[in-house]
């Protein structure tokens, strides 16, 4: 191995990732500003268009297609939204593996790892969100006072934002070299990259889940709102004053979960 393969190495590793965040934003502005726009949102997916076309030829397609269209919007936010805030992560793990074999390889399966957990975050929430619709619609009250679920979101994301849980996955989360040196073990290198991307994953998903909520309320489909929100996610993972950040936010959310609700009452 030559001295001059990591330095090369080095030289493209930021770019890559770089590159990959800004066609993730760009796909995601070009699919929202398309006719196609509204499957990255929610509503009824498969009622019109090209979704419903392909609902009526497969089994159970009002169940897969939206699942589909769903996971494949939430994996392109994820691109664009999540892997900037992991960076510090990603280049500490990549200084690390710098002289071995498979580098790429490792950094490559660190990030599968990373985002297969928002995936299965990501479904998980899709049903639940599906389930609560359906439950809207069997309730006059809530069929009428929608407003209600949106706000009580915006509570439990801001109230969120003042638990242990939230700081004891951000402290994980902020500290990149403590978590690999915890985290990495050198043997079978391939399943220990993926699973480090795992674990990283799981913190994230504890210390971010209530904010990546908060796309539901916005609208799954809002790159602006996309864009706000990732930027809120990087600065709690990686500046010194983060806590206060944390603080702020929550206070913000249920301050806007407030003016809801008196919106609504008075």
């Amino acid at each position: 191995m030559t001295a001059e393969q990591p330095i090369s190495h080095r030289s493209l590793f930021l770019p890559i990732v770089g590159g990959l965040t800004v066609l993730a934003w760009a796909a995601l502005f070009l699919w929202e500003q398309s006719p196609y726009g509204r499957y990255l949102d929610h509503g009824d997916w498969t009622a019109i268009g090209i979704a419903a076309s392909i609902c009526r030829v497969i089994p159970a397609g009002p169940v897969v297609v939206p699942l589909l269209l769903y996971a494949a919007g939430w994996l392109l936010m994820l691109s664009a939204m999540m892997l900037p805030t992991t960076l510090p992560l990603l280049e500490m793990f990549r200084r690390l593996t710098a002289d071995r074999r498979h580098r790429a390889k490792l950094v490559a399966l660190l990030i599968a790892g990373y985002l297969m957990v928002w995936s299965a975050f990501g479904i998980a929430v899709h049903l639940v969100d599906r389930l609560l619709h359906e439950v809207v619609a069997r309730l006059d009250w809530l069929t009428f006072n929608g407003w209600a679920v949106g706000a009580a979101v915006l509570v439990l994301a801001g109230a969120f934002q003042f638990s242990a849980l939230k700081y004891r996955c951000l402290d994980k989360c902020r500290s990149p070299r403590s978590f690999i040196v915890a985290h990495w073990r050198g043997g079978a290198e391939a399943w220990h990259a993926f699973r480090l991307g795992i674990d990283h994953g799981a913190f994230c998903v504890g210390c971010c889940w209530a904010i990546m909520l908060l796309m539901f309320v916005v609208g799954t489909g809002n790159v602006g709102w996309m864009l706000v929100l990732g930027v809120l996610m990087a600065l709690e993972k990686n500046v010194p004053w983060a806590r206060r950040l944390s603080k702020l936010l929550g206070v913000a959310l249920l301050a806007w979960a407030g003016a809801i609700l008196l919106a609504h009452v008075i």
